[in-house]
């Protein structure tokens, strides 16, 4: 999608989540086909939050291994003041990103999609159609970064990530039938988004931690 500034992100994807949600009400779509039944919200928070955990524990041992940390820093989010850090972490990825693409994605999409075609192939075009979401993210990503600056290598690093997208709207719609509804995915994708900016700049700024039983009580992060 065309790039929105910056105040605009969040009012304008959360008011594109309600009229999708108007018109898929509208279209007859039932509340537990959108994932949003109320009796499904604890074993939603049950499967979410067991995956965020092993999200958390993924980021927090690649900040632990020095070789791995570069992989984390981000300058979309490593040049923030503490304000709009906690922006970004607590508005703009929940509402502008995370209940957008769950409820478009996740909760619209695919009973949309299963109107017209069989199942595999509905959930096939969601995912591809997840994967092409994130072309314009990724070329921001790359620029902020600078890096694939050559055209072929942009093309192929777009394309990767379209791939690696994909890949990631088969799990969450796997999470979303398996607990029966959206919020497993929902945590899922805002641990991975929050927990990854909070450590791009802890990887960035070399934050000091509080350290383990094996080191002394505050340590940076190269080790004891």
């Amino acid at each position: 999608m065309p790039r929105l500034p910056p105040r605009a992100y969040v009012p304008v994807n959360a008011t594109a989540t309600a009229v999708l949600l108007t018109a898929a009400r509208a279209r007859g779509t039932s509340w537990d086909e959108l994932g949003l039944d109320p009796r499904r919200l604890r074993s939603g928070a049950h499967w979410g939050g067991t995956c965020a955990a092993a999200v958390g524990a993924g980021y927090a041992g690649a900040l632990a291994v020095p070789v791995l940390r570069p992989l984390l820093a981000d300058a979309r989010v490593t040049g923030l003041d503490s304000r709009d850090l906690a922006a970004r972490v607590l508005v703009r990825i929940p509402v502008g990103t995370v209940v957008w693409e769950e409820v478009a994605f996740r909760g619209v999409l695919p009973p949309a999609l299963r109107r017209v075609l069989p199942g595999w192939q509905a959930d096939a075009a969601a995912a591809v159609l997840f994967g092409l979401w994130h072309v314009a993210p990724t070329l921001q990503g790359l620029a902020v970064n600078g890096l694939a600056t050559a055209p072929a290598r942009r093309a192929v690093a777009v394309a990767a990530a379209c791939l690696s997208t994909a890949g990631v709207d088969v799990l969450f719609a796997w999470l979303r039938r398996r607990s029966g509804s959206l919020l497993a995915p929902a945590v899922l994708h805002l641990a991975a988004n929050d927990l990854g900016a909070l450590a791009a700049v802890a990887a960035g700024h070399r934050v000091t931690w509080v350290a383990s039983a094996a080191c002394p009580p505050r340590v940076h992060l190269d080790g004891c």
